[in-house]
C-alpha cells in the first residue's frame, strides 16, 4: 500500500476527571461563620445593656436549668429518688442554706442603689493615678446582706505595717476618697478586720489575731470618718481574726489579711439589731421569798 492511501490514525488521550470531593468543607464554613455572627451580635447586646439588665442577665445564668425550665423551683425539679418527699440521705442542710440563701434577692431600688454605688467608686479610683493600682485589690460582691466591699492585702502593696494597724498612705488614701461616696447612701455600714493564719509568739494568751483584726477595723473606721463619714451611719465594727478565710484560700495567703465594707440593706439592719437587742426581763425567773 503506498504512502498516499494509508489510513490517518488520529489519537486522542483521554483525560483523568478528578473525583468529586464534596461541599462538607462550604457546611462547616457556613456554621463557623453563623457562629462568629452570633457571638458579635450577644457582645453588641450585652455592650449597649444597662447596669440594671447585666446583673439580670448574670442572676438568670446563675438559676439551675431544671428549675428554669420548671418555671421556678418546684417538687419536680427535685433529684430524690425517695417518693412523697420523703428525706433525702444526699441532701445537706448546709448546702442546701447556701442555695436559699442565693436565692434570697434585693429589692430593685436598693440593688440599683448599689450598682451606682459601686460604680462611682470605681470611677474616682479611676480619676485618682495614686489610687489606680489599687483596683486589683478591690472586690465588690451583691450579697443578701448589702455590698460587701473588702480591701485585701498583697505582699508587694500591705494595707497596714507587719503586725500593727498603722495605716499605709494610699490606704489611708482610699479610705477617705470612698467616705463621702458611702455617707451619700442612705444604708448602715460594717466595717470587719481579718488576718492571715500567722500567730503571734504568746499565742492567744497576749496580743492576737483579735486585737490585731479588731484595731484594724478601728483604724479604717477613723480614716473613714476623718475623710467625711458621719460615724452615725457606722452599725457594727469587729474583728474576726483568722477564723473567717477566703474561700479557696490558703489560710496564710496575704488575701486574707483584709478589711471588709458592707453597706447594710435594711433588713440585714433589723436583722442585726434584733440579735443585739436586750430580752424581756419580766421573764427572767423572779427570786423567791421566804
Amino acid at each position: 500500500m503506498s504512502e498516499q492511501h494509508r489510513p490517518i490514525v488520529i489519537r486522542r488521550r483521554r483525560r483523568a476527571h478528578v473525583a468529586h470531593h464534596g461541599g462538607a468543607w462550604k457546611i462547616a464554613l457556613a456554621d463557623f461563620m453563623t457562629a462568629l455572627m452570633a457571638l458579635f451580635l450577644v457582645l453588641w447586646i450585652i455592650s449597649t445593656a444597662s447596669p440594671a439588665e447585666l446583673q439580670g442577665l448574670a442572676e438568670y445564668f446563675r438559676t439551675p436549668l431544671k428549675v428554669a425550665l420548671a418555671d421556678g423551683d418546684r417538687n419536680s425539679s427535685s433529684t430524690s429518688a425517695i417518693p412523697g418527699g420523703g428525706a433525702d440521705p444526699a441532701h445537706s442542710d448546709g448546702e442546701q442554706a447556701r442555695i436559699d440563701l442565693r436565692r434570697q434577692t434585693l429589692p430593685a431600688e436598693e440593688r440599683q442603689r448599689f450598682i451606682n454605688l459601686r460604680r462611682r467608686i470605681e470611677q474616682a479610683i479611676q480619676a485618682d493615678p495614686q489610687l489606680r493600682e489599687l483596683r486589683d485589690q478591690m472586690r465588690f460582691q451583691m450579697t443578701p446582706e448589702g455590698l460587701r466591699i473588702q480591701l485585701v492585702d498583697t505582699d508587694q502593696r500591705p494595707m497596714f505595717r507587719l503586725g500593727s494597724d498603722r495605716v499605709a498612705p494610699y490606704m489611708r488614701h482610699l479610705l477617705r476618697t470612698m467616705a463621702p461616696l458611702l455617707n451619700d447612701m442612705p444604708n448602715p455600714l460594717s466595717i470587719s478586720g481579718h488576718t492571715d493564719s500567722l500567730r503571734y509568739s504568746s499565742g492567744d494568751s497576749g496580743y492576737s489575731n483579735w486585737e490585731l483584726s479588731s484595731d484594724r477595723a478601728n483604724a479604717s473606721r477613723r480614716e473613714l470618718v476623718a475623710g467625711g463619714l458621719d460615724s452615725e451611719k457606722l452599725l457594727r465594727v469587729t474583728g474576726m481574726g483568722d477564723r473567717v478565710p477566703v474561700p479557696d484560700s490558703n489560710p496564710g495567703d496575704p488575701v486574707n489579711r483584709r478589711i471588709t465594707l458592707v453597706v447594710l440593706t435594711r433588713q440585714a439592719v433589723e436583722r442585726l439589731r434584733a440579735a443585739s437587742r436586750p430580752g424581756d426581763l419580766s421573764d427572767a425567773p423572779q427570786p423567791v421569798r421566804e
